[in-house]
């Protein structure tokens, strides 16, 4: 409720945190299964939704085989991800790649 015994809420498994400005994000694409990475910010590549909350969404152009997709990563007020969406794509959770 307060956080008085300093647990932080789990942590999204497929998004990771940089630092405190970027976030990173892996998907496969699902025709040919190519894994697509992407790197961004919160100044320039997040954006804020209708209801007052954050939003990263992106299409996905696969680099071999041109698959196509999207992928949407939504974050509540304070940049904690809530949600991962994606059309055509599966996320990779990170610690597949780490």
């Amino acid at each position: 409720m307060f956080n008085l015994f300093g647990k932080k809420p789990p942590a999204n498994p497929y998004v990771k945190q940089d630092d405190p400005q970027t976030f990173r994000v892996r998907v496969r694409t699902r025709p040919h299964a190519e894994t697509v990475e992407f790197r961004f910010t919160k100044g320039a590549h997040i954006g804020i939704d209708d209801d007052g909350t954050y939003l990263f969404r992106k299409p996905v152009v696969s680099p071999r085989h041109l698959d196509r997709g999207e992928l949407v990563v939504r974050f509540d007020r304070s940049y904690r991800v809530t949600a991962t969406d994606g059309e055509n794509v599966d996320f990779i959770p990170v610690s597949d790649w780490e």
